[in-house]
């Protein structure tokens, strides 16, 4: 007979297991500036507005 903890260890592996076996979606990342920005452009992005993304996997 298994103890309690064992089963229980072997459950907590298993949904593991099913949850590292899920499909990932893998979104295209743009590369970084090929050269390094100039100081006068870091002030101009703190003058735009900036957006939220919001989205909503509940269906």
């Amino acid at each position: 007979m298994l103890d309690a903890y064992v089963i229980e260890e072997i459950k907590r592996r298993e949904r593991q297991k099913e949850r590292d076996d899920r499909p990932v979606v893998e979104l295209p990342v743009p590369s970084a500036p090929a050269e390094p920005r100039d100081r006068h452009d870091d002030d101009r992005d703190e003058d735009r507005d900036r957006g939220v993304v919001i989205i909503d996997y509940s269906g």
